[in-house]
């Protein structure tokens, strides 16, 4: 794999159907009881507004950040274990099938994947793309920023992305799974667009100095891992609820490594701290009431790693929290 990998080769990615065979579960007897793989269904162009799941089948720029490659095979692992899921929509939910970053293909990769998320937008739906590597991260935003660089006015997009990782490095060089977010700035530049950043559970011990100033330096919000305490959290949803007032569409993605490696084994770069997800619920929760949440995707699942599919399951579950209908 890593051979693949380190290939020179970029070929255009392939965009494969989706595998409807791969939601299966159980099937319960009494009314109103279905469950996720009983209601989604192919997406298709002219379909009714609702979620589109979509994959990016990418170790690239896993690869290219020295990390542990394995993540091309998350979409998959993650739709496995969202399928039984019990559903509490009100809207329908779709499945896009995957974008493959073949080789060492990842720009072809992610401008295709953004051109697809561009028209999922088009159509109406709210994208959730499954990866993959964080890497997916620029091409989720290459889609949301086509499709809002259509409209009449100037954007303003919060970025909210739950990781123990800044990925603000250098691009200039090479990019990877660790340079998206300072490609969206460099982008957000380009085209002068305000950039909104926060990070939230970020691990000092995993990011230089040179990071910590760069977030700085591009006015990010920034809330360190070993913040998240139950006598901080009202301020923290405090803190990020400021920065989405002043905004006009919000992008969360969230990188698996974020939780403690008990709960999310099956990712690159294990978390020796974490965040536990109940300290992030009031606040994703706070972001699917907004009217304001475009778009979401959701990094770094590596099931070579997984034990139990404890890290898929949580995928799973995070994908099922902020997509459900408002109670």
């Amino acid at each position: 794999m890593d051979e693949q990998l380190a290939s020179p080769s970029s070929p255009i990615a392939p965009l494969t159907e989706p595998d409807m065979g791969i939601w299966q579960g159980r099937t319960d007897p009494e009314p109103n009881s279905e469950r996720w793989h009983q209601r989604i269904a192919a997406y298709r162009s002219g379909a009714e507004p609702g979620v589109v799941v979509t994959g990016f089948a990418s170790d690239a720029g896993v690869a290219r950040n020295k990390g542990r490659v394995g993540a091309a095979d998350g979409p998959a692992a993650i739709r496995r274990a969202l399928a039984p899921m019990a559903w509490h929509r009100d809207a329908p939910a779709y499945d896009a099938g995957d974008m493959h970053c073949v080789g060492n293909g990842l720009e072809d990769a992610q401008e295709a994947l953004g051109a697809r998320v561009t028209e999922i937008l088009d159509q109406g739906h709210q994208p959730v793309v499954l990866g993959g590597g964080h890497e997916v991260a620029y091409a989720s935003w290459r889609g949301l920023s086509e499709h809002l660089d259509k409209g009449h006015r100037r954007p303003t997009v919060a970025i909210i992305n739950l990781d123990a990782h800044f990925d603000l490095r250098d691009p200039s060089e090479q990019t990877s799974s660790g340079t998206p977010f300072a490609q969206i700035a460099a982008d957000c530049a380009r085209r002068r667009w305000p950039f909104r950043y926060a990070c939230l559970g970020v691990s000092q011990a995993a990011n230089t100095r040179a990071l910590f100033h760069t977030a700085k330096r591009l006015k990010s919000l920034v809330v360190e891992d070993r913040e998240f305490r139950d006598s901080r959290i009202a301020y923290i949803k405090r803190d990020v609820q400021r920065l989405v007032a002043d905004c006009d569409h919000v992008y969360l993605t969230i990188d698996m490594d974020v939780f403690p490696a008990s709960d999310a084994p099956g990712v690159s770069a294990p978390a020796s701290r974490g965040v536990i997800l109940t300290h992030f619920e009031p606040i994703l929760e706070f972001l699917r009431r907004s009217r304001k949440l475009r778009l979401i995707d959701i990094a770094e699942v590596n099931p070579a790693y997984d034990i139990d599919q404890r890290t898929a399951r949580l995928a799973a579950r995070l994908v099922h929290q902020l997509t459900r209908s408002n109670a």
